[in-house]
């Protein structure tokens, strides 16, 4: 009797291969495990670390980023090079390091845009806040405070309403982006008087706050951090902060809702991000050391004293939290507000 030969779907055939699978699986556990290992075990010394910066230079995401990544340089013993990559409310930096290895090497300075407000104003975002990141640390919040330029002859909120009623050519604002909070105050500034106002985005900062300075457009929202300069100079004024409380870094400005703007409430935050799969382990001493870092005496001189940051230096479970009640107020808010990427 001729025997019968085992093709690839044979019953038996099947069988030995799923009994050779089954023997093979945990060998290959072992083996991603020794890998994973061999990988944390060798961190950081393979090579620089790039942070990623998803803004242009100059701005309060840049300054935390050169910052933190001195830090690191200095307790690491390896060099933390910063790269600026600016563009769709940093979506274009977070994209990037969405997709980059995670093995340690990739840092991301994340915003209350990218890793909040994105995730419902733009329908096609090219990668998942929460699907994509491993949260290393909140970094801290800050306050934005709304700044005009000085030609409007307005000097208080109540002024520039009615200037805003009044001249229709006044009513508009510039951004950091579109999708920031910076933005999304805007919109809400706009919902809460009644009155349409047209958003210009531009990328970053720094040139939004230029053209504020120049007067080619009226006002901006944005953080007391980028602000400060420009206003010690008389360039801009700063008229109110956007937080529940009045600051310490600048006590004579009221708040929002002292000003006559019934429940405008907000404040933006930063935070510290690697891509997802980046060992655990790689993880907590990046936390271990930005926390550290973030209690140093020159660190929160320059970020607290100077800068009006409220520094928190949170775990990544606490970040992880965080995000889970940011998400979804942003979300509301876009909804109400109509906010476009545009």
């Amino acid at each position: 009797m001729q025997p019968v030969p085992l093709t690839l779907h044979h019953p038996l055939r099947r069988a030995a291969l799923a009994l050779c699978a089954a023997a093979l699986l945990p060998a290959l556990g072992t083996l991603t495990a020794i890998q994973a290992h061999a990988q944390t075990s060798d961190w950081p010394n393979a090579k620089p670390i790039s942070y990623v910066v998803p803004f242009t230079a100059g701005g309060s995401t840049d300054i935390i980023g050169r910052t933190i990544a001195n830090k690191l340089q200095e307790s690491l013993k390896q060099a933390v090079v910063v790269e600026n990559k600016p563009g769709q409310a940093g979506g274009i930096g977070a994209s990037f390091v969405a997709k980059a290895a995670p093995d340690g090497y990739t840092l991301f300075g994340g915003t209350i845009s990218t890793h909040a407000i994105n995730a419902s104003l733009y329908k096609n975002l090219s990668y998942h806040p929460v699907k994509d990141f491993e949260p290393v640390a909140l970094v801290a919040t800050l306050p934005n405070v709304l700044i005009i330029n000085p030609s409007l002859g307005v000097n208080n909120v109540a002024e520039l309403i009615a200037l805003l009623k009044k001249d229709p050519t006044k009513r508009m604002f510039a951004s950091s982006g579109a999708g920031t909070s910076t933005h999304l105050a805007g919109e809400m500034f706009g919902d809460l008087i009644g009155v349409k106002l047209t958003h210009i985005p531009y990328k970053g900062t720094p040139p939004a706050l230029t053209d504020v300075a120049a007067g080619q457009v009226s006002f901006m929202f944005d953080q007391m951090t980028a602000a400060l300069p420009l206003a010690k100079a008389g360039r801009v004024k700063l008229l109110a902060v956007t937080t529940g409380k009045r600051i310490t870094l600048a006590p004579e400005l009221p708040t929002m809702i002292e000003s006559g703007v019934p429940g405008f409430e907000m404040s933006s935050w930063q935070a510290i991000y690697a891509p997802k799969g980046t060992p655990k382990a790689i993880v907590q001493k990046l936390n271990a050391e930005i926390v550290k870092a973030l209690k140093q005496p020159d660190v929160q001189a320059k970020l607290h004293d100077q800068l009006g940051m409220n520094i928190v230096g949170s775990t990544p479970e606490e970040l992880a939290a965080h995000m889970d009640k940011e998400i979804p107020r942003w979300a509301d808010l876009v909804k109400k507000s109509g906010a476009t990427p545009d």
